[in-house]
């Protein structure tokens, strides 16, 4: 019998209501941290595995579960696993395939959080780490030893944007017996699949172009399912798992992600060519210039080019940083992150490096004068003008 109490019908309200029977076109969004069973019996074939279904939101949700698909699919992938940001990901890899004891060999031309975890807390739970060059293939083979169980390189590295070898790397991995984890944060599945030139694992910070306008929080491992899974185990257990909505709305950006990223990679090459050409630059890193360092990897690997991000340094130092940050104003803004659809840049020495001391700094060619420059979906004329002018 239904009660007429006010208290009980505002608890229950809508807890019953069922679907038609036409789907809605746009994916819907179960923002719920659990579900309801009929009994027992129900809930434990769930728990066992023997029935597809939801429980708890940290075990895994609807809409996590529709991203992991999607992101798979495009990553060619056996499976994926979401977690709630770019370092969760990172830190689910790492906690879940490398025990106190281990090694891990990284590019030392990553990200300055992806450093700060390397250096700082892997260290404090018995995990020793070793920095490499991630390009010279030499020097990755001397760091493997028989401890190494991950290596971990960025298909683009951020901010000087080097391109390491992948499929050689992955040879190089393989024969030591070593997994090897790709972060294509600023290639995406648009442009290159790691997974087919040999890495067992890719990682994404969601925020980025995954996701596309600087909304939808989050990360995500694709890979091997049997990595995936341990991974999955991890990530449950220190609670890392995302957000219903952040899965809903990463989703809705994925649909345009090819359209973006052809978009961003049209501007990006005709912003890296005005730059190289103006006497306020001294360089410019760029992968699609036919004078990177990594040319011929490129051409290789990137076929369909390189995306939107690039970096490129200025001849009056960190001065000539603030007076452009200035006179770009509202039009191109300061913005510690990348890959919205409109164009942002950031100072990487005090901001996304900050954490790391000036000699190592200078190791990675992270200047004073170093800006990182993400390039929209403008047209790229609009771009070239306003950098123009700030720069004139």
């Amino acid at each position: 019998m239904t009660s007429t109490h006010p208290a009980t019908r505002a608890a229950r309200a809508g807890t019953h209501t069922r679907p038609g029977g036409a789907p809605p076109l746009v994916p819907a969004l179960h923002q719920t941290t659990v579900h309801a069973y009929p009994d027992l019996a129900s809930l434990h074939r769930v728990l066992d595995g023997e029935d597809h279904g939801n429980v708890y939101y940290r075990f895994g949700h609807h809409n996590g579960h529709v991203l992991e698909e999607a992101v798979a699919d495009l990553e060619g992938a056996a499976d994926a696993v979401s977690t709630a940001s770019g370092m969760a990901a990172l830190t689910g890899i790492v906690t879940a395939l490398v025990e106190t004891g281990g090694h891990v060999v990284a590019d030392r031309n990553a990200y300055g959080g992806t450093r700060s975890l390397l250096e700082t807390d892997l260290p404090r739970l018995g995990i020793d780490v070793t920095l490499v060059d991630g390009t010279d293939l030499a020097d990755v083979a001397r760091a493997l030893t028989s401890r190494t169980r991950l290596l971990l390189v960025e298909a683009l590295t951020n901010p000087t944007m080097r391109v390491p070898d992948l499929p050689a790397l992955a040879r190089i991995a393989a024969a030591a017996g070593v997994t090897f984890a790709v972060d294509s944060t600023f290639a995406t599945p648009a442009l290159l699949r790691p997974l087919e030139h040999g890495a067992d694992l890719v990682w994404h910070s969601i925020p980025k172009y995954l996701g596309g306008h600087s909304a939808a929080m989050g990360g995500i491992v694709a890979g091997r399912a049997d990595l995936v899974g341990r991974i999955r185990q991890s990530v449950v257990h220190v609670g890392a798992t995302l957000g219903p909505f952040d899965a809903w709305m990463a989703l809705l950006g994925l649909k345009t992600l090819p359209l973006r990223m052809r978009a961003h990679t049209r501007g990006a090459t005709a912003v890296a060519g005005f730059l190289a050409g103006h006497p306020a630059v001294t360089r410019v890193h760029h992968p699609g210039r036919p004078d990177h360092p990594h040319a011929e990897v490129v051409t290789r690997l990137f076929p369909g080019g390189t995306g939107g991000m690039l970096s490129f340094e200025l001849a009056g130092g960190r001065p000539a940083v603030d007076e452009l940050i200035r006179r770009l104003g509202p039009a191109i803004p300061l913005s510690p992150s990348l890959a919205d659809v409109a164009t942002t840049l950031v100072h990487p020495a005090t901001t996304t490096h900050r954490s790391l001391p000036p000699e190592d700094l200078e190791v990675l060619g992270i200047t004073d004068g170093l800006v990182r420059l993400s390039v929209g979906i403008e047209e790229p004329a609009d771009v070239v003008a306003e950098l123009g002018s700030a720069l004139a």
